[in-house]
């Protein structure tokens, strides 16, 4: 997702992490990330069974990627890593504000309540489209010292969690366009291919 959408970021219960990464956009992303096309979207990732200094590692190179590409969220499977780890910063202007690392992360509830928001992906640059998803959320999940952690989600940071967490089930946010129209004119639009979209919605208003 962009990082310009953290302006519309609602006020959220957030589990703090010790991990300090300098939010500053120092040029090019130190891994590849990926892009709709690449097979290795497409694969289910795998629970990560030991937290250790390699992963604490990694999520600080993620971090640092996701900051270099103006990006609010990143899941391993975009840097070609088959493991069950997020990092995610809805308030990337603030400077303060640490950032969130999800390790095997697992929701357990959904709110009732629908809404539509416009989303973009790191993986599909340029591409912006609304999907609906569940306004709020609650998850578990293991910090990056391995300790299990429960939270609750609403707005733009729910949205986020579930976009990321499509990632490991190898979904993209383009799977979940409604509008076949919008959705094919935003993909010629910035080169992409539709044959690579796998979609789960049945509508094509």
């Amino acid at each position: 997702m962009a990082n310009h959408f953290s302006q519309l970021a609602k006020k959220s219960r957030t589990n703090g992490s010790s991990e300090k990464i300098a939010k500053e956009q120092t040029g090019k992303p130190s891994l590849d990330i990926y892009k709709l096309g690449d097979d290795v979207l497409r694969q289910n990732s795998k629970r990560i069974t030991k937290v250790d200094e390699s992963i604490r590692k990694l999520a600080r190179e993620m971090l640092q990627s996701m900051y270099a590409a103006k990006g609010i969220g990143l899941a391993a499977p975009q840097i070609g890593i088959n493991k069950e780890l997020l990092v995610i910063d809805v308030n990337f202007e603030d400077s303060a504000a640490e950032p969130l690392i999800l390790i095997n992360p697992e929701i357990t509830d959904f709110g009732t309540t629908l809404n539509s928001y416009e989303e973009g992906c790191l993986s599909i640059p340029g591409v912006y489209l609304n999907v609906v998803r569940p306004s709020t959320i609650k998850l578990k999940f293991r910090d990056e010292m391995g300790r299990p952690r429960k939270m609750k989600a609403d707005g733009l940071l729910a949205r986020c969690i579930q976009h990321e967490m499509d990632h490991l089930n190898g979904i993209l946010f383009v799977d979940r366009v409604t509008s076949k129209d919008d959705l094919n004119k935003e993909l010629i639009k910035e080169g992409f291919n539709e044959k690579d979209v796998i979609s789960i919605n049945q509508s094509n208003d």
